[in-house]
């Protein structure tokens, strides 16, 4: 019974699952069960309890065993960390093969903590998975003086959706592609209707040739550059395990989409991605005469408006340090004001509408009177490309050993940058256009 954890878990998964099947059958049809689907729900509760008693009785053989085996009762009385604890499952409804047998990310480096210690006996659960599972993608133990181990893939996924979890982050707005690849061609076409290159539309007199036009594509390279978060957590952090499973999913998803979005907005294009702040593409509107230094006024929104490409107007939104909104709130063109708050209160735009458009507040502005303090973006003139393959994330036994410190590692692939490589000349007037507009500073 010491080491059938999966197995078990496994049975139940399944018998949770045909449960499942049974009731959405009878929900979808608006009907009451049948005598045959009652008959087959009692005898599927009547297993799931005998399973799950079943579990919780290896689950406690386990721990009694690593708890009593004698190199861990020698490092319990040198003041080691107590017993890995059984942690509530944070991803009940995941096939346990996804899982290894684990309940959370927490428990999980738990287990590999404990298998660190000098003396100590695998987890039966690691120890399990690497026979259990036959594809090495799941789980993996890498052999040698680096040795370490790579989480399963439910808790990897856990930290991806996190990432993405936040619909006002830049990160969501620029609709990421995903890609196997570590670099990605773009075929961009800047030419414009009017314009002397790429499709024209011409007119003829009757009887004359026709003379042909060609589609205007130039080809760049997006490459995907590493982004990481390198984590160590303590001893007394490894005993605390919630706040340890709170490190591990929120905050290290926290800081990668916060990272993530910054470069596509100030980005250099050295080992990470081209912003559109640092960009070719991007508009600088001017300060008016004589403004007052930090200082936004209603011409400036005007004509960072009217740089906007008119097909991404619809799309367009205003991006603002939230040290901008007394500006905002008091701004008027004559007697009307230009900014307005949502009728509807401020969920669906919490800094309210400028000029019909909304206003999301945001710490990746400038604070007020810098450039990019406030934004007009069309989020789709952005390109931007992810590894299809998500965050990978493993974690060392041996590097700084000696200070009784582990190590937590998360990677993940991005590249990106505007699709224009400059702004577009208009059909008439002088003043150019782009996917991205900002003001200069005011000083």
């Amino acid at each position: 019974m010491w080491e059938n954890i999966l197995e078990l878990q496994q049975r139940l998964h399944d018998l949770k699952a045909e449960g499942r099947t049974i009731v959405d059958a009878a929900k979808g049809a608006n009907r009451a069960f049948t005598d045959d689907e009652n008959e087959k729900l009692d005898a599927i509760q009547a297993q799931v309890r005998d399973l799950e008693t079943e579990i919780a009785a290896v689950e406690e053989a386990n721990a009694l065993e690593r708890a009593f085996a004698p190199d861990a009762v020698i490092e319990n009385l040198q003041g080691a960390a107590p017993a890995i604890q059984i942690l509530p499952d944070s991803t009940p409804n995941v096939d346990p093969a996804a899982r290894c047998g684990f309940t959370s990310l927490a428990d999980f480096a738990l287990s590999v903590h404990g298998a660190s210690r000098q003396g100590s006996r695998a987890d039966a659960r690691l120890e399990a998975a690497m026979s259990y599972m036959a594809a090495p993608t799941n789980f993996h133990q890498e052999q040698g003086s680096t040795e370490g181990y790579q989480v399963p893939p439910a808790f990897r996924d856990e930290v991806w959706s996190l990432v993405f979890g936040e619909g006002d982050d830049l990160l969501n707005m620029v609709s990421p592609e995903p890609t196997s690849s570590n670099s990605v061609g773009l075929l961009a076409d800047e030419s414009t209707p009017w314009g002397a290159s790429g499709i024209v539309a011409k007119w003829r007199s009757e009887g004359t040739q026709m003379d042909p036009t060609t589609i205007d594509t130039k080809g760049r390279q997006v490459n995907l550059h590493q982004l990481y978060a390198f984590v160590l957590a303590t001893e007394e952090l490894l005993e605390d395990s919630p706040r340890l499973n709170n490190r591990l999913t929120t905050q290290a998803a926290r800081a990668i989409r916060w990272k993530a979005s910054d470069a596509i907005a100030y980005g250099n294009g050295a080992g990470q991605p081209m912003g559109y702040m640092n960009s070719t593409a991007l508009v600088t509107v001017g300060k008016e005469s004589a403004q007052v230094a930090d200082t936004i006024v209603a011409m400036n929104v005007a004509k960072m408006y009217s740089r906007m490409l008119p097909d991404g107007l619809a799309r367009a939104t205003w991006l603002a340090n939230s040290d901008v909104v007394p500006q905002l709130m008091t701004m008027t063109l004559g007697d009307q004001p230009i900014w307005t708050p949502p009728a509807s209160g401020f969920v669906s735009a919490p800094g309210g509408f400028l000029l019909g458009r909304p206003v999301r507040l945001t710490d990746h502005a400038r604070t007020l009177g810098d450039k990019g303090d406030i934004q007009f973006v069309d989020p789709m003139g952005y390109y931007a490309a992810t590894k299809a393959n998500g965050i990978t994330f493993a974690n060392s036994i041996h590097l700084y050993f000696d200070y009784n410190i582990q190590a937590f590692r998360w990677t993940f692939r991005m590249g990106g940058q505007p699709f224009l490589s400059a702004p577009v000349d208009p059909a008439n007037g002088s003043n150019t256009k782009s996917h991205f507009v900002t003001l200069a500073e005011r000083a």
